[in-house]
């Protein structure tokens, strides 16, 4: 299975404002690869900035799939990609 760019956005929106007790509108997302930390997120949330590393992501995108398409998945079964654009691949 893969979910893309939207549904990788969804997933840590759906996490931050589960940890910091706020509605999912109110956190904005943008995810970057960087050669030195790999794939990151910077965050916002009540107009406050927070970085995001690779194991926050995987864990949020553990999260989501569990709550949105009932699958249990661990990180080691989670591979993120990009070029032009971002996708998680979610192995069976």
């Amino acid at each position: 299975m893969r979910i893309h760019t939207d549904e990788i956005i969804n997933a840590v929106c759906l996490h931050m404002a589960e940890r910091r007790g706020v509605s999912p509108s109110d956190v904005e997302v943008q995810l970057a690869w960087e050669e030195e930390y790999g794939f990151t997120a910077e965050v916002w949330v009540q107009g406050r900035s927070q970085y995001l590393v690779e194991s926050n992501l995987l864990e949020a995108i553990e999260q989501y799939m569990y709550k949105e398409y009932n699958r249990r998945v661990f990180r080691s079964q989670i591979t993120i990609d990009a070029d032009e654009d971002f996708w998680a691949d979610i192995e069976d």
